[in-house]
């Protein structure tokens, strides 16, 4: 039986999680370092498609603090601060019109593994995800997440490894597809020699991301049997 791994962006792709992305990296310098980040830096930090740890790594270079020293404290302060908005996620955040449908389609699919590819630390995935009951849908035992490594397209084969450990099937080529919705998530996808499934649901239209080089581009999640063929490469 053909297997087919699905791997799943999280914030933009499959849930808006209230806004608190560039809140958590703020407490998690104020805890690390014992002092407030400048805020014109903060506000400029870049988030969209990029892992936790390179924004990280970033975020102390540009306050003259050496990263890699104080990366795995940082990374823990990140999982702490999110937990401490678990209640604001669920109140502000939503799953993003569809997405619980096609997760669900998806799962009734002979020989369909679905999990993430995320520059999220992996509690802080999990935990965005199961604010909106989308965690039933999902393989976490062979996902790819910022807390694996910073570098986002290496999770591809990351999460292909992990697969092929637990279900005893290469996921080469286009047996794995990438959903996301940033020109990040479509270059680490094409770097790791995965199909990609664009969605114009973040901050980036269609246009931009098909010119990008993404195998099927969609507006959203919405129709259900659309998005579903697209995933598995019977057209979008």
């Amino acid at each position: 039986m053909r297997r087919l791994l699905v791997l799943w962006d999280v914030d933009g792709t499959l849930v808006q999680a209230g806004e608190v992305g560039r809140d958590i990296f703020t407490e998690a310098f104020q805890a690390v370092l014992g002092r407030d980040p400048d805020q014109v830096t903060a506000k400029a930090l870049v988030m969209a498609g990029r892992t936790d740890p390179e924004i990280a790594l970033e975020f102390l270079a540009a306050h003259q603090v050496e990263g890699e020293r104080h990366l795995p404290a940082f990374g823990e302060a990140l999982v702490t601060a999110l937990a401490a908005k678990a209640a604001v996620i669920r109140e502000r955040g939503r799953a993003l019109p569809g997405a619980k449908q096609v997760l669900a389609a998806l799962g009734r699919t002979e020989g369909v593994v679905q999990s993430l590819l995320t520059g999220n630390m992996e509690p802080n995935a999990l935990l965005k995800v199961a604010s909106f009951e989308l965690d039933g849908y999902l393989d976490f035992e062979v996902g790819g997440f910022g807390s694996d490594h910073h570098h986002r397209p290496s999770l591809v084969e990351v999460a292909r490894t992990k697969a092929e450990a637990k279900y005893g099937t290469a996921f080469t080529g286009a047996a794995t597809v990438l959903v996301g919705d940033t020109p990040l998530d479509v270059a680490a996808g094409r770097a790791g020699g995965a199909r990609t499934v664009a969605v114009a649901t973040g901050p980036y239209r269609v246009e931009e991301l098909r010119a990008c080089g993404a195998d099927a581009v969609l507006e959203d999640l919405r129709e259900t049997e659309l998005v579903v063929r697209a995933i598995l490469g019977q057209g979008a």
